[in-house]
């Protein structure tokens, strides 16, 4: 893998943070229902430093994946860090016993929860931390996120943080967070079936502000999961790999973070940066949304 195959570099506005299009998440290091320690220890090592051996130097975390759990895994697979990798992370949510989510955006939780995250990954600071708004399974739930924005501020500038994104928003809620301080980066659910973010990620390329989707295959219906798998058959492809490959030629301040368990997988993932799809193949495969706003109306 190079930098052309990892989908090229992107640069997060106003800071010196240079990563790889295609990068990693960690959620799914954890056990199952991200809870609890990994079915295979040495396999979620092992997928860490496979990805950054083949030059991902961005990772997606949180501490409350496990919790705590993956957060531990990086700093066993990886630290001391390689020079240039970016880890960003995510507040705003908690797991209690019963292994639900529940929101955590107090001032105090919120600034427990860097103190967890630095201790846990082994950092004097944090490069990105995302205000995650916990809303009820994955919509996206109005209301003000000001306070929280402001915690996270103010952590910036005791030097805990060093920048600051969002997670789970509006674009009201994108305005209103950078209208208190500058904004890196926003992740949302986004992908082929599910564009209703489409005008949000233009405003943000015009700003030079990354866009991080996450569930880049959720949300598909049987009949767009055969489309995809069509054009995948044709190009010789895995269906995951078309749609990583789409997202890349959808903006080009589209970040990707995909996440998985298997070194094999995470090949293929990563594969995906060297797929060039057509302007006849990116018309058919932006059907597979019209057709699903056809459906909904």
């Amino acid at each position: 893998m190079n930098e052309a195959t990892l989908g090229g570099r992107f640069t997060f506005p106003g800071t010196s943070l240079t990563v790889q299009r295609i990068g990693y998440g960690a959620m799914q290091l954890a056990g199952p229902g991200v809870w609890g320690p990994p079915q295979d220890p040495d396999g979620a090592l092992a997928v860490l430093r496979e990805a950054v051996a083949a030059g991902v130097n961005h990772i997606d975390t949180s501490d409350y994946y496990g919790p705590h759990v993956t957060n531990q895994i990086i700093r066993q697979a990886l630290h001391p860090y390689p020079a240039g990798l970016v880890i960003v992370t995510k507040l705003g949510g908690h797991r209690p016993p019963d292994q639900s989510w529940q929101p955590a955006i107090s001032r105090e939780e919120l600034t427990t929860g860097v103190h967890d995250n630095l201790r846990n990954l082994g950092l004097d600071a944090l490069d990105i931390v995302n205000y995650r708004v916990m809303g009820s399974g994955h919509g996206v739930e109005e209301g003000s996120i000001a306070e929280q924005v402001t915690v996270l501020a103010d952590l910036r500038r005791q030097g805990l943080i060093r920048h600051i994104g969002l997670s789970n928003v509006t674009a009201s809620q994108v305005a209103e967070a950078q209208a208190i301080t500058g904004i890196v980066c926003v992740q949302n659910n986004y992908n082929l079936a599910h564009r209703d973010d489409d005008g949000l990620i233009d405003h943000l390329n015009g700003r030079g502000i990354a866009y991080v989707p996450f569930f880049p295959l959720g949300g598909f219906t049987p009949l767009q999961s055969s489309t995809l798998s069509a054009v995948a058959d044709r190009l010789g492809v895995k269906p995951m790999q078309v749609a990583l490959a789409w997202l890349l030629h959808r903006s080009p301040n589209i970040l990707l973070i995909p996440g998985t368990s298997s070194v094999a997988h995470l090949r293929e993932n990563l594969a995906a940066g060297q797929l060039t799809l057509s302007p006849q193949i990116l018309q058919e495969l932006d059907g597979i949304a019209a057709a699903a706003a056809t459906v909904k109306h």
